[in-house]
């Protein structure tokens, strides 16, 4: 099969499409024939050598895909060969072929392309088990988004005004503001010109005053890490959470403690991809139980920047580096099972 390689980390050219063998299916796995494949800045760093594969996977990148099962895996049950799913993966997404646990697979819905359900997995899984499972946004509550016009963020934006919140997102630019707000963004703050500190609190204080709580996001989605930890913190209400999934501002950066203590603050950091495969299946579960019906219904879209073939795979990912992507750029793998 065809897939991509990393010969030798570095830039763009550093992808080598390469004709490898298609991979084994392992008992509770199945075989999908790859559609398309999502681009994620996870793979931009393996490209370039900073972000390895969790020991004993392949090395492949690519975190997740649309396709037709094949091939069914011993013990597989609810799934069928010919089927079009939507899955999460450890890598091996570019690529013709890859295995997939079964528990990391999601129906592709009659209204929805196999292109369009590529756009899906990553972002909705990362979201979910951050911004609801792990820092519990609740309804009424203000969530803070930055990175709004990222495929991340586009999908945090829907699924906070899906659950009944509120969100206030960071952008660079105007486009990517008009964007935001056209997706249903309450507020939108340009981190070029304003302090987002300063305008959280001005944002949530009418809410805050009515609701008696201080103001501030009661949740705060965090791609920079390092070095907006400090005005992260600052940033949240009393009794406020922080979730962390990227570092694109460094890794360390100090802490006050007796602002957390104080006002009740939590901190929190998480990977996906290093995640063992138990948990991976039960974000899954609880994204096809709580998220895909608003999918399957239109509510919650997938929100698509460009497509480039499997070949571009390096210079498409120049579209997440410079920041020029609003959504998701994918490969077009296969043109099969559309």
């Amino acid at each position: 099969m065809r897939a991509i390689t990393i010969p030798t980390p570095g830039g763009p050219e550093a992808f080598v499409v390469d004709d490898v063998p298609v991979p084994a299916v392992p008992a509770g796995s199945v075989l999908v024939r790859v559609h398309t494949a999502g681009i994620n800045r996870a793979d931009v760093l393996q490209r370039k050598g900073f972000y390895d594969p969790p020991a004993g996977s392949t090395r492949i990148p690519g975190l997740e895909v649309s396709g037709t099962i094949t091939e069914l895996g011993e013990g597989v049950e609810g799934w069928n060969v010919g089927d079009r799913v939507a899955a999460l993966l450890t890598g091996g997404g570019y690529a013709e072929y890859v295995d997939v646990p079964a528990g990391q697979l999601l129906p592709v819905p009659e209204n929805l392309s196999l292109e369009d359900a590529a756009a899906l997995p990553e972002v909705l899984c990362t979201v979910y088990s951050n911004v609801f499972m792990g820092a519990r946004l609740q309804p009424g509550e203000w969530l803070l988004v930055h990175g709004g016009g990222s495929g991340i963020g586009t999908a945090a934006i829907q699924l906070a005004k899906h659950f009944g919140a509120k969100v206030a997102v960071t952008v660079g630019s105007e486009r990517k503001a008009q964007f935001c707000r056209d997706l249903g963004a309450d507020a939108v703050i340009n981190y070029r010109d304003e302090d987002f500190v300063e305008r959280i609190e001005e944002i949530t204080a009418a809410d805050a005053e009515a609701a008696g709580r201080t103001p501030g996001a009661n949740v705060v989605f965090d791609i920079i890490g390092a070095k907006y930890l400090e005005r992260n913190i600052k940033a949240l209400a009393h009794d406020g959470r922080l979730a962390i999934i990227g570092l694109q501002g460094g890794v360390k950066a100090e802490i006050n403690l007796n602002e957390l203590m104080r006002a009740r603050k939590t901190v929190m950091a998480t990977t996906l991809r290093a995640r063992p495969a138990a948990q991976k299946a039960a974000i899954v579960a609880a994204v096809s139980q709580d998220v895909w019906p608003a999918v399957a219904d239109g509510t919650i879209r997938p929100i698509i920047h460009s497509v480039h073939p499997l070949a571009e795979a390096g210079p498409s990912q120049e579209l997440l580096e410079n920041g020029e992507s609003i959504g998701k750029v994918l490969l077009s793998v296969s043109e099969e099972n559309a």
